[in-house]
C-alpha cells in the first residue's frame, strides 16, 4: 500500500506524512488506483493534496470546502481559491473576475465590512472610492496570505469529475474522518470553519472552536454577525509584506 500512497503525498509538507498515510489507508485501494490511471478528473494527481503545503504545526484554522472547482483553469487543490481569478480590484471597484465569482465577491465584501471600510453601501461605486493600495492586489496574494496566517484550505472531497461528485464524496469520507480525528488529537485548539452544506457532514465536537455559517455564495454571508466577529481581528485583506506581497 505504501507504494501507492507515498507518491501521492510526496509533495506535501513532511509533517503531514504520517497523518495522511494513515488517513489514506481508509480509502478504497482500487479507487486510488483508478485515480492514478484515469486523467479525467480535477484538480489532477499533482494538485490533489496541494492544501497540505502548510506545515502541520502552523495550522491554526481548518476551512473546509465541499469539492474542487469543475473547471481546469480554476481547480488548484485549495478550497475556495479559484486559480482563474487574478486581480482582485479594478478602478470601478472589484475586478470583473471577482464579480463573476459570486462566493469570492461576497467574501471580499464581508472582509471590507469587517474592517469597517464598508457599511450599508456595498456597491461598486463605494468600493471604488476606497484606498486599496495597502490591500492584497491579486487572488494569489490573498490566498497565500491566508495560508501564511495558518489556514488549511481543504475540500472535504479531493476529486471532481463530471457525474461523479457524490461518488467521490463517499470515497473521501473515511479519509476525512481519520484526518479530523488525528488532527483533533494533535491540536484540538484548531479552529474549524464550516460554510454551507459541509456543516451537515462534518462532526464539530472534535474541536474546541467551530464557526458554522451559510456558504459565501449567499448574500447574507456578508453581514453575518458571527462571521464578521470571527474575521475582523484577522484583517485578511491587508498586505503586510508590502507595508512587498502577501
Amino acid at each position: 500500500m505504501n507504494k501507492l500512497i507515498d507518491p501521492l503525498i510526496m509533495n506535501t509538507h513532511p509533517q503531514w506524512h504520517p497523518i495522511l498515510a494513515k488517513a489514506l489507508q481508509e480509502v478504497d485501494k482500487n479507487y486510488l488506483i483508478e485515480l492514478k490511471e484515469d486523467k479525467n478528473w480535477l484538480p489532477g494527481i499533482n494538485n490533489m493534496f496541494a492544501a497540505f503545503s502548510i506545515p502541520l504545526d502552523k495550522t491554526t484554522y481548518l476551512l473546509l470546502g465541499e469539492s474542487p472547482y469543475p473547471r481546469p483553469q480554476s481547480a488548484n487543490g485549495y478550497a475556495f481559491w479559484d486559480a482563474a481569478v487574478q486581480n482582485l480590484w479594478s478602478p470601478k471597484g472589484l475586478s470583473k473576475e471577482v464579480n463573476r465569482a459570486t462566493s469570492l465577491r461576497n467574501w471580499m465584501k464581508m472582509l471590507l465590512v469587517a474592517r469597517g471600510d464598508l457599511k450599508e453601501d456595498l456597491s461598486q461605486v463605494a468600493i471604488a472610492q476606497l484606498d486599496k493600495s495597502h490591500f492584497c492586489q491579486t487572488a494569489e496574494d490573498f490566498f497565500k496570505g491566508l495560508i501564511k496566517k495558518g489556514f488549511l484550505l481543504l475540500n472535504a472531497s479531493l476529486v471532481f469529475s463530471k457525474d461523479g461528485v457524490r461518488m467521490h464524496a463517499r470515497q473521501w469520507k473515511p479519509f476525512m474522518n481519520s484526518l479530523l480525528d488525528q488532527l483533533a488529537i494533535y491540536n484540538p485548539s484548531v479552529k474549524l470553519l464550516l460554510f454551507g452544506n459541509i456543516a451537515k457532514e462534518i462532526p464539530q465536537t472534535k474541536f474546541s472552536s467551530c464557526l458554522i455559517a451559510e456558504h459565501p455564495y449567499n448574500l447574507s454571508f456578508i453581514n453575518n454577525p458571527q462571521v464578521l466577529e470571527f474575521f475582523k481581528p484577522l484583517d485578511l485583506l491587508t498586505n503586510y509584506e508590502n507595508k512587498t506581497n502577501c
